[in-house]
């Protein structure tokens, strides 16, 4: 069983940056990647980005590649989302959720525990 708690989402203009943080917690969190996902309204869940905690494997959608970097921290159980060159488009609530590492990570079916997400506002 894995707890996760989102953090560091807020408002940005166009261009600007944010660090999402994902605390994870559990006796069973060794066994999981973590990845985001993102949500706007009106629109389904996306994939944004994953991260192996085995390897530190990364894999990114193709409308946040080059922009967001995904990275961890073992030692403190937290996974980050840094988004840099932020866009409008990229309002969302993002959540983080634990990946069944080895899996196709783009489908929310390898996925089992999630956050409660952190809204992300991007200003033109």
């Amino acid at each position: 069983q894995v707890q996760l708690v989102e953090s560091g989402g807020g408002l940005a203009q166009a261009g600007g940056s944010l660090r999402l943080s994902c605390l994870a917690s559990g006796r069973t969190f060794s066994s999981y990647g973590v990845g985001w996902f993102r949500q706007a309204p009106g629109k389904e869940r996306e994939f944004v980005a994953v991260i192996s905690l085995r390897a530190g494997y990364t894999y990114y959608a193709d409308s946040v590649k080059g922009r967001f970097t995904i990275s961890r921290d073992n030692v403190k159980n937290t996974v980050y989302l840094q988004m840099d060159n932020l866009k409008p488009e990229d309002t969302a609530v993002y959540t983080c959720a634990t990946w069944r590492s080895g899996g196709s990570y783009f489908l929310e079916q390898q996925y089992d525990y999630w956050g409660q997400g952190t809204q992300v506002t991007v200003s033109s």
